[in-house]
């Protein structure tokens, strides 16, 4: 069993606090099913300054297959962070290197070899999904869809992904309920909705599965999501089913946002 992820890398800057440390939607998401206890590789490209020797160390450090994980001579993405109370605030985004990022022949060999890739909406690896499943129709594939709901990647994407993630500010209303049958009538296998601190729903094609908190003394909500979706996805890589999947990632997203980075 593994698990690649294919997608963005950047660092998160704090300048009025003094802090930064590397994460992407797919490098938390890889980082903490790795700490679950599945191999994850990484998929994507880094600058060759000293924030991509470092994203490059930090990887190696936590024990992720990094092979297919470029340098490409220029800066790493970077992402200007703020907090307002206890919640992250984005400010200006440098793409760097990922502005060209490239995802080659090899690289689509290397993720169909394994049993599930997980991408996010700004991973640009959306061009990826048909040739993934081309080459492996048994390859899972899992997108993080953030909170664009009616985003254009939602549509483009949906003949290839099997699990969609969405991030809902709401409750568990009609209109959330009728957005993942939706999706799943039309060719996922699961769709789920988080809500905060409201939880979470997915919907299986049979029917509507809630899912609860954990209570956590919050420092920051940076990579909640990403780390629902990391628990989420290693019970379902387990076998366990949806009630085990919400919970699991409800426990971890509580264990994350009680430490100031996403891991």
């Amino acid at each position: 069993m593994k698990i690649a992820a294919i997608g963005d890398n950047c660092i998160d800057v704090y300048e009025r606090l003094g802090r930064k440390y590397p994460t992407g939607n797919v490098v938390d998401t890889g980082v903490n099913i790795q700490k679950l206890g599945i191999p994850v590789s990484i998929i994507s490209t880094t600058g060759s300054d000293e924030n991509g020797i470092w994203m490059m160390e930090t990887l190696k450090k936590e024990g992720l297959d990094i092979s297919h994980l470029k340098t490409a001579e220029g800066q790493t993405a970077v992402t200007y962070m703020d907090m307002d109370g206890k919640d992250r605030v984005h400010g200006d985004y440098v793409e760097g290197v990922l502005e060209h990022i490239v995802f080659d022949e090899e690289d689509i060999r290397f993720a169909a070899e394994h049993n599930l890739v997980h991408t996010a909406l700004w991973g640009k690896a959306e061009g990826t999904l048909e040739k993934i499943k081309a080459r492996n129709p048994d390859c899972a594939i899992s997108f993080d869809y953030a909170d664009r709901m009616d985003h254009e990647l939602v549509e483009q994407t949906l003949p290839y992904v099997d699990f969609g993630f969405y991030s809902y500010h709401g409750n568990a209303d009609g209109t959330i309920r009728t957005f993942l049958k939706d999706k799943v009538d039309r060719g996922m296998k699961l769709a789920v909705a988080t809500f905060g601190e409201k939880g979470s729903l997915a919907y299986d094609g049979n029917a509507f599965i809630s899912g609860g908190i954990y209570p956590a003394e919050v420092v920051n909500t940076v990579g909640a999501g990403d780390s629902f979706i990391a628990g989420f996805l290693y019970e379902l890589m387990q076998g366990s089913p949806v009630e085990k999947c919400l919970d699991t990632g409800a426990k971890v997203a509580s264990r994350v946002v009680a430490v100031f980075q996403p891991w």
